[in-house]
């Protein structure tokens, strides 16, 4: 395994940290985690290792934080730094923070959070944090033992990223999205200098776009890969690209499948910075221009959209959608679309909206329903 620097903390994680969003599933219900599977996943990682462990309250409908906390047990504990998440989105008067701190340390039952997140901030849940003087409670936290570190992880524009570093001298570290699709989404390229220049480790989730870049390319990408001399598989390229910054601490990767575990470390283990020539980084930017071109919906599959009060499954519908536009099979994804149960589809949103206040990445969602019905609702 290959180690990075941290900022200006005294420490130094793996390249590759373990996200736990994405753990395996039983019954296609994200509640229920496959426990034993994803304990065995999250071990090997260590055993290997990675020190770096990430989840956030919310996670698999809660449930996320508990598991970690058992795949820990055994000695697995001390081996690692731990990071989960204030869930910022819940906090509604002073109190709620220290509740939830509370309900974190139990479900983990890891006695510290090494380091501690104000989860998904923006402007508006800035502002919350700021008229709850959120910041005066964690710093008390810290000076318990109770967190090691303070970060954030962030969705939002780069102008709103830059207010936030700028409006708090505490900082240890921040988490942003982040791959060679986004460079300029979000906090971007500029985020990322930027967050290195004060001195702040930098995580980086999202390196895959929720595992868009390793799944099976259009074939416009694909001519593009097998054409060029070097040979890497499409998720390794895209995490390669992130180690390759040499502002990037380390890079969370969602893993729902001891392959992706047992893959992403061997790719870890050659990663380094500046390891990409001037040709790799041309073969990137000629991908990251086609994919531009081919997806309809930059969606990542996050699941912050749901639920949906009317019960639709927004990231499903823009999955499909996608997958047809840019594999060139509308046929097969409007088959599906069509066997989806009715108040699933896109054609039932009734436009209220909520969805759309929740999106990290501040898509249109009611448009884009619309065009997912127009392109794959098939005529009576």
């Amino acid at each position: 395994m290959k180690y990075r620097n941290f900022g200006r903390l005294d420490f130094k994680p793996s390249a590759l940290g373990f996200g736990c969003m994405r753990l395996p599933v039983l019954n296609n219900n994200s509640s229920q985690i496959g426990e034993a599977e994803s304990i065995r996943m999250i071990r090997y990682a260590i055993d290997n290792g990675l020190n770096y462990v990430d989840t956030a309250y919310g996670y698999h409908g809660g449930n996320s934080e508990i598991v970690l906390g058992k795949a820990l047990r055994d000695g697995y504990r001390e081996k690692v730094a731990v990071a989960t998440k204030l869930p910022t989105y819940l906090l509604k008067e002073q109190g709620d923070a220290q509740k939830y701190l509370d309900e974190q340390v139990s479900r983990l039952d890891a006695g510290k959070i090494d380091f501690y997140l104000l989860h998904s901030l923006n402007e508006p849940r800035w502002e919350v944090v700021r008229r709850l003087d959120v910041l005066g409670w964690a710093e008390k936290m810290l000076a318990s033992g109770v967190i090691g570190h303070l970060g954030f992880s962030f969705h939002d524009s780069a102008r709103v990223f830059r207010t936030i570093l700028d409006g708090y001298d505490g900082w240890e570290f921040c988490q942003i999205q982040y791959n060679y699709l986004d460079t300029q989404n979000q906090a971007g390229t500029e985020g990322l200098q930027y967050a290195a220049s004060k001195g702040l480790g930098v995580v980086v989730m999202e390196p895959l776009r929720g595992g868009a870049l390793a799944t099976d390319p259009p074939q416009q990408v694909a001519r593009l890969w097998e054409e060029y001399p070097v040979r890497r598989t499409a998720a390794d390229w895209a995490l390669q690209w992130v180690w390759n910054q040499p502002e990037v601490s380390l890079v969370l990767s969602g893993m729902t499948a001891m392959k992706h575990v047992v893959e992403n470390v061997q790719s870890a283990c050659r990663s380094d910075v500046d390891s990409l020539s001037q040709d790799d980084l041309g073969l990137i930017e000629r991908v990251r221009d086609t994919y531009r071109g081919l997806q309809p919906v930059p969606c990542t599959s996050c699941e912050y959209c749901l639920p949906c009060p009317q019960g639709l499954d927004i990231p499903r519908n823009f999955a499909l959608l996608n997958q047809g536009m840019m594999f060139n099979r509308l046929e097969r994804s409007r088959r599906t679309y069509g066997r989806m149960d009715q108040k699933q589809r896109a054609q039932s949103c009734i436009e209220c909206g909520v969805c759309e206040e929740k999106c990290p990445q501040h898509l249109p969602i009611r448009e884009l329903l619309k065009d997912v019905d127009r392109h794959l609702r098939q005529a009576p």
